[in-house]
């Protein structure tokens, strides 16, 4: 629910209408949040680009794994069903359960589960991230710029949310 006022689908037109009817077809319905973005569709379009652009260099797998922890740990209940349902569809949904629990899980490695800390703790206070903290990623063989994808992905969560 948006606490500003927003144009309906049925009565935008021009870039709002065209947004709104990319979201029909992509959703089957017009999410509440593209009704926020009427004001702005270019910032939507924008948006959707850095999107794209955060996932690309990321398998379905750690990106799916970033953004479940990031909702989960938002309480965003909306996205983290969408991200567990489709990680659920690489890892299984038992250990999406799991990993929503806190507990460990034989379908994720130890370098999974501090991804999923890591973008858990993006999420809650990125400043709270410390080098030691980046540390331990690169401990599990990860290296700068799949770390900065994580948090990337994690942040662009946090900022949708």
């Amino acid at each position: 629910m948006a606490f500003i006022k927003t144009i309906q689908p049925s009565e935008s037109e021009g870039e709002v209408r065209a947004m709104f009817e990319r979201q029909q077809k992509s959703w089957g319905f017009v999410p509440n949040y593209a009704k926020v973005f009427c004001h702005r569709p270019e910032v939507m379009a924008r948006w959707a680009r850095l999107l794209a652009e955060i996932r690309r260099p990321m398998d379905d797998r750690r990106f799916e794994l970033a953004t479940f922890a990031a909702a989960h740990e938002l309480k965003n209940t909306a996205c983290t069903l969408e991200h567990g349902k489709q990680l659920g569809r690489i890892i299984g949904p038992e250990a999406v359960v799991s990993l929503g629990r806190g507990e460990t899980s034989p379908e994720l490695s130890e370098a999974e589960l501090a991804i999923a800390a890591f973008a858990r703790k993006i999420a809650n206070d990125a400043s709270a991230i410390t080098a030691e903290d980046v540390e331990g990623l690169k401990a599990h063989g990860l290296g700068d710029a799949e770390i900065f994808d994580i948090a990337a992905a994690a942040a662009g969560l946090a900022f949708f949310t």
